[in-house]
C-alpha cells in the first residue's frame, strides 16, 4: 500500500488520542451538557470520518461510507468494546449532551438536501415523472410486504411488547421499503451520476419514497400511540403535502427568485443571499414538519426552487458545498454509525436473522424497483441500474428505527439489526450501481445533453445569469434592447434596464408603454419562446433611472453581480475615440461589455425579424466568445450565420508555414461549425488568405448580405477605451450593424509585424 493511502489512516490513532484527552478532561465532572465534549465529538467525527472517506474514495467508494464506518469505529461496536469507559465518556448517552450534536447533524442534512435540490434538473424530472412515481410505488409495495411478513414471524424475544406485533411488523415493512434520499443523493453525486438520466430518476424516486415513507410513519405513530388510526392527522399529512408542492412550484418559484434578487441588490451585509436562502430553507422545512412530513422534504424543495432561480446559483453552490462536505456530513453520518452496536451480532441466531433481514431487504427493494422501472417504461438495463441505486437505505432507516426504539415498538437488538441492514445495503449500492451503469450505454439524446452541458460549463453565454442594459432614448438604444431580449429569452435571464439619457426618469415612468425599451426586451424574448423549442420565452425586467453621475450609477449596479453589460446609445464613436458615455461605463464596469452600433435599416427598423450574422474567428478565447454570442443570436432570431477566419497579425502564416496555417484555419472553422451544430444553427464558413483582418471583414460585408457583425474583442491598454485597430476599423467603416463583445480585462495591444 502506498504511503499516500496510509496517511489518512494516521488520523485514526490521532483521533483516538484526542478521545483519551477528552475523556480525561471530562472525568469526574457532572453529567450535564458540556461544550468541551461537543467540540471533541465534532473533531473526532470529522477527523476519522474524513480520513476514512478519503480511503473510500481512493478505492472507488463514496466518502459517505467512510463517514458511516467512522461512527461504527467510534461507537460501541469497536471503540466501546475495546475501551468502554473512554467511549462512554466522550459519547455519553445523556439526552442533553446527545441533543447538542444531534441538532448540528440534523441542520447539516437539511443543507445537504438543499444542495441536492439545486442540482436536480426539474425539466428532466418532469419528463420522467411518471416513471419515478411507478418505480416508487412498486419499489415500496414489494419490500414493504416482505418486511411486514418478516415482522409477523419474528421471535417474541426480539419484540419488547409481543402484543404490539402488528405495529412492529409495520415498522419492519417501512424500514425495508424506504430508500434514503440523503444517502442516495450523496452517493449519486459523488459517483458523478447526478446528471445521468438514471441518476435523476433515482433521486426523484428516492424523494417520493421518503415522502410516502413519512406519511406511513405518521400512520404507524397514530397506531402505536393511540391504538387506533387518526384519520384526521393522516389526511392532514397527505393533503398538506400536495398543497405544499403545488404552491411551491407555482407561486413559490417566482417568490424565491424575487427574494434572491432583492437580497442581492438591496442588502449591504456580508453574504445576504446565503442568509435569505438559509431562512427560506428553514421556513419550508418547518412547514413540512407542521403538515406531518419530515423536514428534509421542505429543504429539498427549497433547493429545487433556488436552483430554478436564474441568478447566483453557482456562487451559492460553491459557498455551501465545502462547509457541508467537510463539517456537516461527517457529523451526521458518523452519528448514524454511532447508533449501532454490532457486538450483539456475536449471537449466531441474531447474526443469522440479520443476514436474512439484509437479503430480504435487498431482494425486495431490488425486485420492486426493477418491476417499477419496467412499468415506468425503462429498458432492462436502465431498470437494473435503477434497482441498484435504490437499494441504499442509510439514515432514513436509522431514523425510522430510532423512532420505533423510542416508542418501545422495537427492541435494542432489532434496532441494531435494522441499522446493520442500512449500512450493508448502503455499502453495496455504489459498486452495484457502478457495475450496472458500465453496462448501460448512453442513448443519443442523453449523450448529446451531457456533452452540451459539459461544453456549456466552459462557455460564456450558457453561464450568463443576469444582464444590465444601459440605454438612452435613441433608435440605437431600441436596437440594443431588441438584441438583449433575444439573448435573455433563450434562457429566461433577468434583465435590468438602466436609463442613462437626459430623460431617464421619464423613460422609467413610461416603462409600460409598447414602445419603451422594457417592452422591446419582453417582445423579443417572447418571440424567441415562440420560435425556439427549448427557449423560456420570457424575461423578468427591472427598470432603473440614472439619478447620479453615470460612472457612479454604473459602479453601483456593478456591485450586484451582472455578467454582461450591453450599451446602446445614440453616438457610439467620436472623431478618434468612443463616446464619453461608453468610456464612463467601461471605466466603472470591469466585466464583459457589449457595445451595440446599429446602422442602416436597423436604425429605421430596430426590431428585425431575423439577422444575417457575420462573426470573425481567430482561435483565441475572445473570438470564441464572440462566436458564442453570434450563435445565440442566430438561434434566437432564426437567422443565418457566416463565419470568417481572420489572422491575429498581418503577416499571417508566413513564418509558421502555409500548410500549418491552413491546418489551424480549418481547425478554427471546424470548431465554430461544431458550436453552431450544437444549437442547430446553419453556418457558412469563409477563408480569406493573405488579407489584413479588417480588410477581410469589410470585404466580406460588402460582398454578402450580412446585416450584423458580432466580434469578440479584448480591451487593450491605451489612454482611452480601445479594442484594437481591427475593431476600430470595422465599427467605423462597416455598412452593417456591429456588436462588440469584450472581455473584462485590459491587454497590451499585439505588435504588428512589418
Amino acid at each position: 500500500m502506498q504511503w499516500s493511502l496510509l496517511r489518512p489512516v494516521g488520523l485514526v490513532p490521532a483521533a483516538l488520542a484526542l478521545t483519551s484527552i477528552a475523556a480525561s478532561a471530562e472525568g469526574g465532572k457532572s453529567s450535564g451538557p458540556s461544550e468541551f465534549l461537543l467540540v471533541a465529538q465534532i473533531m473526532l467525527l470529522i477527523a476519522v470520518g474524513r480520513g476514512l472517506g478519503e480511503i473510500m474514495q481512493r478505492i472507488g467508494q463514496p466518502s459517505v461510507i467512510g463517514e458511516l464506518l467512522a461512527g461504527i469505529l467510534l461507537g460501541p461496536s469497536l471503540f466501546g468494546w475495546i475501551w468502554p469507559e473512554a467511549q462512554q465518556a466522550i459519547f455519553p448517552k445523556t439526552p442533553e449532551q446527545k441533543a447538542m450534536i444531534d441538532g448540528i447533524a440534523q441542520f447539516g442534512i437539511l443543507l445537504l438536501l438543499l444542495l441536492t435540490g439545486m442540482e436536480t434538473d426539474l425539466k428532466l424530472v418532469r419528463r420522467i415523472g411518471r416513471a419515478a412515481i411507478a418505480i416508487s410505488i412498486a419499489g415500496i409495495i414489494v419490500p414493504f410486504a416482505c418486511g411486514f411478513a418478516l415482522g409477523e414471524f419474528l421471535p417474541d424475544a426480539l419484540l419488547p411488547n409481543p402484543q404490539q406485533r402488528l405495529v412492529a411488523s409495520l415498522f419492519m415493512g417501512t424500514a425495508l421499503s424506504i430508500s434514503s434520499v440523503k444517502i442516495v443523493a450523496v452517493v449519486v453525486r459523488e459517483m458523478n451520476f447526478m446528471r445521468r438520466n438514471v441518476g435523476q430518476i433515482i433521486v426523484a424516486t428516492a424523494v417520493i419514497d421518503d415522502t410516502i415513507g413519512w406519511i406511513i410513519i405518521a400512520v404507524i405513530f397514530s397506531l402505536a400511540s393511540r391504538g387506533t388510526l387518526d384519520v384526521a392527522s393522516i389526511a392532514k399529512a397527505v393533503m398538506g403535502t400536495l398543497a405544499f408542492l403545488a404552491v411551491s412550484f407555482t407561486v413559490g418559484r417566482r417568490l424565491v427568485f424575487q427574494l434572491i434578487r432583492w437580497a442581492n441588490d438591496t442588502l449591504v451585509s456580508t453574504a445576504p443571499v446565503i442568509t435569505v436562502i438559509l431562512l427560506l430553507m428553514g421556513a419550508m422545512a418547518l412547514i413540512t414538519h407542521l403538515i406531518g412530513v419530515h423536514t428534509v422534504l421542505g429543504a429539498f424543495v427549497a433547493g429545487i426552487l433556488v436552483g430554478e432561480s436564474p441568478i447566483l446559483t453557482r456562487q451559492i453552490d460553491e459557498r455551501l458545498r465545502g462547509l457541508i462536505s467537510s463539517f456537516f456530513m461527517p457529523v451526521f453520518f458518523g452519528l448514524a454509525g454511532l447508533s449501532a452496536d454490532l457486538t450483539v451480532l456475536k449471537d449466531p441466531k441474531l447474526l443469522l436473522l440479520t443476514a436474512m433481514l439484509v437479503v430480504i431487504a435487498s431482494v425486495g427493494k431490488f425486485g420492486g424497483a426493477f418491476v417499477g422501472g419496467t412499468m415506468g417504461g425503462l429498458s432492462t438495463r436502465e431498470s437494473l441500474a435503477l434497482a441498484s441505486g435504490m437499494n441504499a437505505r442509510g439514515s432514513t432507516e436509522v431514523i425510522i428505527a430510532t423512532i420505533g426504539l423510542s416508542m418501545g415498538v422495537l427492541s435494542q437488538n432489532l434496532f441494531t439489526m435494522i441499522v446493520t441492514m442500512a449500512i450493508v445495503t448502503t455499502m453495496a449500492m455504489p459498486p452495484m450501481l457502478r457495475a450496472a451503469l458500465t453496462r448501460l450505454p448512453m442513448n443519443k439524446d442523453e449523450k448529446e445533453r451531457l456533452e452540451r452541458e459539459e461544453f456549456e460549463k466552459r462557455g460564456f453565454v450558457a453561464n450568463l445569469e443576469r444582464m444590465l442594459l444601459a440605454v438612452d432614448e435613441s433608435p440605437n438604444a431600441t436596437f440594443a434592447s431588441h438584441i438583449t431580449g433575444l439573448l435573455g429569452g433563450t434562457r429566461g435571464l433577468p434583465i435590468t434596464v438602466l436609463h442613462i439619457g437626459r430623460r431617464a426618469k421619464e423613460q422609467e415612468q413610461n416603462r409600460g408603454d409598447d414602445e419603451s425599451h422594457e417592452a422591446v426586451v419582453k417582445k423579443a424574448a417572447e418571440a424567441v419562446g415562440e420560435s425556439a423549442e427549448e427557449a423560456v420565452g420570457h424575461v423578468d425586467v427591472t427598470t432603473r433611472a440614472r439619478r447620479t453621475r453615470l460612472g457612479d450609477a454604473i459602479g453601483e449596479e456593478a456591485k450586484k453581480g451582472f455578467d454582461l453589460v450591453l450599451v446602446g446609445v445614440d453616438k457610439v464613436v467620436a472623431t478618434e475615440r468612443f463616446d464619453r458615455k461608453i468610456e464612463d461605463i467601461a471605466a466603472e464596469f470591469q466585466g464583459p461589455l457589449a457595445i451595440v452600433a446599429g446602422k442602416g435599416n436597423h436604425l429605421e427598423n430596430p426590431m428585425p425579424g431575423s439577422f444575417n450574422i457575420l462573426v470573425p474567428v481567430s482561435g483565441s478565447g475572445v473570438s470564441r466568445r464572440g462566436a458564442e454570442v453570434a450563435v445565440a443570436l442566430a438561434q434566437a432570431a432564426s437567422g443565418s450565420l457566416r463565419v470568417i477566419y481572420v489572422a491575429t497579425t498581418r503577416d499571417k502564416g508566413v513564418r509558421r508555414g502555409a500548410s500549418r496555417a491552413l491546418v489551424q484555419e480549418e481547425g478554427v472553422l471546424k470548431d465554430a461549425s461544431a458550436l453552431a451544430a450544437r444549437y442547430d444553427v446553419d453556418i457558412t464558413t469563409t477563408l480569406r488568405s493573405n488579407t489584413a483582418p479588417e480588410a477581410a471583414i469589410l470585404q466580406e460585408i460588402k460582398s454578402t448580405d450580412v446585416d450584423l457583425v458580432v466580434m469578440g474583442v479584448d480591451r487593450v491598454q491605451a489612454e482611452h477605451l480601445s479594442f484594437g485597430s481591427v475593431a476600430d476599423a470595422v465599427i467605423r467603416q462597416s455598412g452593417a450593424s456591429v456588436l462588440l463583445v469584450s472581455s473584462g480585462e485590459a491587454h497590451r495591444p499585439p505588435e504588428r509585424e512589418s
